[in-house]
């Protein structure tokens, strides 16, 4: 099988076009490369001794859609493309509403032309608001995000169900990340944000290795085991088999199918500081700020429906997931710029 992969040279792309690689698919990468870089690609190459296909262009550009689906024999595609940073899409809402909703919108105009009705979209636990109890189970209702981000997300979920209630032949896979951190075990491939990074991890590792003066902990007042917010860290390789859980689920079949992809535990910011102390072997500062706006105190997934219908749970802990990012963050302190 060939398979597309929008926004295949981010952090969770990348790693998910590696795991296709060794699964045996053949891959095509489409991604305009506006916050990731190509060298992920090579490091998924120098680990697997496989290479995908990379394409430069945007999701929104119809034309080289559909030349790209004439030119190849794709057979499912794997949608990441998109902007994710939540504070910019406070400032920058129609760019953000634009690249993630219209080019959702555009890709399957030009699947749909070309017959290609299997898509997995990187959707967000960021749909389900601020849900009143945890765990978050698939059934609870969608929320109002707090942010254009967040409301992308939504926005494009709530068209693919329309679509696939309007086609049947849609076979259509959500999968509802909690929070993706760590790296491949290689130390070759791991997260790489431009600027200031916005996650939690990354930041925590930047500060580690000197790149970062210290950490800002907004809030530590919140009704949890420490003071600290609570969230749901997977691993993103344990991410990156849920997709092809998700993909090898889905094609057999038509409809849409909503799965969350988490660990079903949930842990502090100070505990998350503590692990990856532990893991680095080296002091993390940090100094407390106060909440910020939409912020929620917790959020933990309940993973039971993927372990049923997808075969799939999450296998790395906590320890993993900060040994691994102190990998990767501790021998390219840059990123892929060195």
């Amino acid at each position: 099988m060939k398979i597309l992969v929008t926004g295949g040279t981010g952090y969770i792309g990348s790693h998910t076009t590696l795991a296709l690689l060794e699964a045996g698919y053949e891959v095509v990468v489409l991604d305009n490369l506006c916050n990731s870089s190509e060298a992920a690609l090579h490091a998924v190459e120098a680990i697997c001794a496989k290479s995908a296909l990379l394409i430069r262009g945007d999701v929104c550009d119809r034309a080289l859609l559909d030349r790209i689906f004439q030119e190849h024999a794709i057979d499912a595609v794997l949608h990441f493309a998109g902007l994710k940073a939540v504070g910019e899409s406070v400032r920058k809402p129609l760019e953000y509403y634009q690249a993630n909703v219209c080019g959702s919108i555009t890709l399957c105009q030009a699947m749909a032309a070309a017959g290609v009705f299997r898509l997995v979209f990187s959707s967000s636990a960021t749909v389900y608001g601020a849900p009143e109890h945890m765990p978050i189970r698939e059934d609870f209702p969608t929320g109002t995000p707090t942010n254009p981000y967040g409301q992308s997300k939504l926005i494009i979920e709530n068209v693919l169900h329309d679509l696939c209630a309007a086609q049947p032949r849609w076979s259509v896979a959500l999968l509802r990340y909690f929070n993706p951190v760590g790296a491949h075990a290689s130390g070759l491939m791991g997260e790489d944000p431009r600027g200031i990074p916005n996650n939690l991890v990354p930041y925590i590792s930047q500060v580690a290795v000197g790149s970062l003066n210290e950490l800002s902990i907004f809030g530590d007042d919140y009704p949890t085991v420490d003071g600290t917010g609570v969230r749901d860290y997977i691993h993103v390789v344990d991410l990156a088999d849920g997709h092809l859980k998700a993909l090898q689920t889905i094609s057999g079949g038509s409809g849409i199918n909503v799965w969350n992809l988490g660990t079903g535990d949930g842990y502090s910011v100070r505990q998350v500081v503590h692990a990856f102390e532990q893991a680095s072997g080296r002091p993390v500062p940090y100094r407390v700020e106060p909440r910020r706006a939409g912020d929620i105190a917790e959020c933990w997934a309940d993973p039971s429906k993927a372990e049923q219908e997808l075969g799939w749970t999450a296998t790395r802990n906590l320890q993993e997931m900060m040994a691994d990012t102190w990998r990767w963050q501790s021998s390219h302190p840059k990123g892929y710029l060195e």
